[in-house]
C-alpha cells in the first residue's frame, strides 16, 4: 500500500521506517512546523505533578531543572514513552484524549498533594486547567511551543502525489487536518481521494475533513497505526 504521513519528520521517522519494512510506499508531506515559545521558567520544585498533553510539550521544555521521579501524567501512550525515553519514571498515560486524561487525574491525584504544572501547546482543544481548578485543583499553565501551518512544498513533491494518490493518510490533529484540507484545495487536490482511507486521532479531527470523500473514516490512538494496516 501507499501510506501518506504528515507530521513533522522528527515525529514520522520511525513509523516511516517500520511501513518501509513491511513493503509499504511510504510518502511524507508535513503539514504543520512546531515552533518553540519563550516562556517563565517555574519553579518546577513548588509542584508534585506535571502534566503532558504531547511530545512537544516535552520537547520544548527544560527537562534538565525537573526531578525525574515527579508524578506525570500523559494524554497518551506515546507521550509516556517519550517521557519515560528522558528519565521520567512515574508516568501515567490515559488513552489518547483529555477527557480520559482528566478522569486519569481526578482518580490518581489527591488535590490535597500538592500544585499540578500543566504543559501545552498554544492551542488547546479542552481548557483542561480551567476545568481541574473548577475540582479543586491548584494548577498552573506553561505555553511553550505553537503549530504552524505549512502551506508550501516543492512542485515535484506536489506532483508526485498527484500521480500516485495515497491508500491511506494519517492525520494526528485538529491543526493537521486544517493544514491537510488547505494543502488539498490549494494544489486543486479535493476530489482526488475517494480510493483513500483516512486515519485521524477523534471525531473533532475527522470532522474537518468531512468536506472530503474518502473510502473509509478510521480513528485511532497514537501507538496502533500499524494495527489499522490490517483493517483496511
Amino acid at each position: 500500500m501507499h501510506i501518506l504521513l504528515t507530521r513533522p519528520l522528527e515525529d514520522s521517522k520511525n513509523l516511516l521506517i517500520k511501513f518501509k519494512e513491511l513493503g509499504h510506499v511510504v510518502s511524507h508531506l508535513p503539514v504543520i512546523k512546531i515552533r518553540k515559545i519563550e516562556y517563565k521558567e517555574p519553579s518546577f520544585n513548588d509542584h508534585s505533578v506535571i502534566i503532558f498533553t504531547s511530545s512537544n510539550s516535552i520537547k520544548n521544555l527544560s527537562v534538565d531543572l525537573i526531578n525525574k521521579t515527579i508524578k506525570c501524567f500523559c494524554v497518551g501512550s506515546a507521550t509516556e514513552k517519550f517521557a519515560r525515553s528522558l528519565g521520567f519514571q512515574n508516568v501515567i498515560a490515559a488513552e489518547g484524549n483529555v477527557r480520559a486524561l482528566k478522569e486519569l487525574i481526578l482518580q490518581n491525584h489527591d488535590k490535597k498533594n500538592g500544585k499540578i504544572l500543566y504543559v501545552s501547546g498554544e492551542v488547546i482543544s479542552s481548557n483542561l486547567d480551567k476545568e481541574l481548578a473548577n475540582e479543586g485543583y491548584e494548577i498552573s499553565r506553561i505555553v511553550n511551543y505553537a503549530v504552524d501551518h505549512n502551506n508550501e512544498f516543492q512542485n515535484d513533491v506536489i506532483e508526485e502525489l498527484k500521480k500516485n494518490i495515497p491508500d491511506i493518510v494519517y492525520i494526528y490533529s485538529e491543526n493537521s487536518a486544517k493544514s491537510f484540507l488547505n494543502i488539498i484545495k490549494k494544489y486543486q487536490l479535493i476530489d482526488s481521494w475517494m480510493n483513500t482511507n483516512l486515519m485521524c486521532i477523534g471525531e473533532k479531527t475527522s470532522s474537518v475533513l468531512n468536506d472530503v470523500k474518502w473510502k473509509k473514516i478510521f480513528l485511532f490512538s497514537p501507538g496502533e497505526e500499524e494495527f489499522l494496516l490490517y483493517k483496511v
